[in-house]
């Protein structure tokens, strides 16, 4: 990662996480909303809890495929 891309401090521990790239465009807040909040103050989103199972970890995934500027890394996916 480029010493440029920052990761948000208030993402929840884990496997995914938002970056500064995020342009807060409401796409993973849209379909993962269990799992993506938004800093208000900061105006970006943020992993507010990782996902638990199978069905949660696809949410988040395809979540991260559907973000515009790539902002989602999944760390588990290389």
């Amino acid at each position: 990662m480029p010493d440029s891309i920052a990761v948000f401090p208030d993402n929840a521990p884990g496997r995914f996480h938002v970056n500064s790239e995020c342009i807060d465009c409401d796409a993973c807040r849209d379909h993962a909303p269990a799992f993506f909040k938004r800093n208000e103050d900061a105006g970006h989103s943020f992993v507010a809890a990782q996902p638990g199972d199978e069905a949660a970890v696809a949410a988040c995934a395809e979540a991260s495929a559907l973000c515009p500027v790539s902002a989602i890394v999944d760390t588990a996916s290389g």
